[in-house]
């Protein structure tokens, strides 16, 4: 078969078949009276195979090797391939990202695109005082997208830099908290505190609602951060999570401020103390938990909580029984407007 029979049957040119013929990775069998290349049924299956494992990524050397010589063996060229391929995919991933994120940021000219990149190469620098300055200082007029705020928030591990990104995203608007919402669903825990903690920044229902669906955390950290935020919104269904966070720590004193204030509500008033009083009852023997307990009872609106410090007044606990004498004594010299809230 001629070179152009051949080409057009193999999809492969005649011009790449004469430099496989060159290279002498497919020479013709034979040649026709005339000089011309004549292929065998040979010819075309090793055709076919250079073809194969061109699409591999093979160069055209590997490929002579891997066809000519008995003893080399593929397991490590396709491990290495596998490698190379992998860091071109991670590149392309990082431009299709940049991309996206230049588009978002809807530039009018190159100028903001430029000035734009600057930010981005700001965010991917490994100093972590150069990341915040990128987020706190951004290129005049660059509008950053919420997106890009959002990935940037969910990965990053400096707490600075972190706080200076919940700052700059509570302040892009837009599709903010739909963005950082993805990160609820890690399995990564930490990437998890990190997206309850900007959510915990940005208004709106959105926010809200993945507020709420993160009080049923399997972490009690992400738990404890999303009944603050939710605590701070007048949402009641954070007041188990609060009054656990009293009873647990850290941010006891946080949440006994934020029970205090849902406690106004007379429809909640009797729940919550109902709460911390059995609380107490089941902390008998841990001094500790019982004077944070004692010491949200202080933040009870009005005189709701006096008869319950008058009794710890008495308690076993010489330390939780100081406290709750020192609370009564400061609730009864409360002003009688004060104390009449309810």
């Amino acid at each position: 078969m001629l070179i152009g029979e051949v080409a057009r049957r193999s999809g492969v040119s005649a011009r790449m078949l004469r430099h496989y013929d060159s290279l002498g990775l497919v020479r013709p069998t034979g040649r026709t009276v005339g000089g011309y290349r004549e292929y065998s049924p040979e010819d075309i299956r090793r055709i076919f195979h250079v073809e194969g494992l061109r699409s591999l990524g093979l160069s055209l050397s590997q490929i002579g090797r891997a066809l000519d010589d008995a003893g080399f063996t593929p397991s490590a060229l396709v491990g290495d391939l596998i490698r190379k391929t992998e860091e071109r995919l991670n590149r392309e991933r990082e431009l299709l990202e940049r991309l996206r994120a230049v588009d978002a940021a809807e530039p009018f000219g190159w100028q903001d695109v430029l000035r734009l990149i600057e930010l981005l190469h700001g965010l991917d620098s490994q100093s972590a005082a150069r990341r915040q300055q990128a987020v706190l200082a951004p290129a005049e007029d660059v509008s950053v997208p919420a997106e890009l705020l959002a990935e940037a928030v969910l990965t990053e591990s400096d707490p600075n830099v972190a706080g200076a990104l919940r700052w700059a995203l509570a302040r892009a608007g837009g599709d903010g908290a739909v963005s950082v919402a993805s990160g609820m669903g890690s399995e990564d825990v930490d990437v998890r505190r990190r997206a309850v903690l900007a959510l915990a920044e940005l208004p709106g229902d959105e926010a809200t609602a993945v507020l709420t669906d993160a009080l049923g955390d399997a972490d009690a950290t992400v738990r404890r951060h999303a009944a603050l935020a939710l605590g701070a919104r007048g949402v009641t269904l954070a007041v188990p999570e609060l009054v656990a966070t009293v009873v647990e720590g850290p941010n006891d004193v946080e949440a006994a401020e934020l029970l205090g204030t849902l406690a106004r509500d007379a429809n909640w008033a009797d729940r919550i103390m109902g709460a911390l009083v059995d609380e107490l009852t089941a902390h008998t023997a841990d001094s500790a938990v019982r004077i944070r307990l004692t010491q949200a009872l202080a933040e009870m609106p009005g005189t709701i909580a006096l008869d319950t410090l008058r009794q710890l007044a008495r308690d076993d606990d010489r330390a939780v029984a100081l406290l709750a004498s020192a609370l009564v004594a400061m609730l009864e010299e409360r002003p009688d407007d004060e104390l009449g809230q309810t």
